[in-house]
């Protein structure tokens, strides 16, 4: 994906961003309710920099490994134990933001 080869992937994720937003409208717009027929509330989100230098970072391990984080047990169990290096990274960063994250920009 990120040397711009493959639509593929662009594909995937374009799709799945353009069937959220459709029904996210189809849901306000009809008012739709839930099974149990509860009202589906869509809350706000509050934005802060910390977003941006939070996917900033995500990107680029993620460019720099070419490992997304969701496989990387299965890339493990198919023998590629190269990615091991990107699990530990995963977790160094994950146990990092838990200490830091009082003192982050919010």
């Amino acid at each position: 994906m990120f040397r711009l080869e493959s639509f593929h992937m662009y594909g995937v994720i374009g799709t799945a961003v353009l069937v959220g937003m459709i029904s996210v409208f189809i849901i306000k717009k009809f008012n739709i309710k839930t099974l149990s027929g509860e009202k589906i509330v869509f809350k706000d989100k509050v934005f802060n920099k910390g977003q941006i230098y939070g996917g900033l970072i995500f990107g680029l391990g993620w460019a720099m490994t070419g490992a997304c984080p969701g496989p990387l047990f299965a890339q493990i169990g198919t023998g590629a134990t190269v990615v091991l290096i990107t699990l530990l990274s995963a977790v160094a960063g994950t146990w990092t933001y838990g200490l830091l994250r009082e003192r982050l920009p919010h």
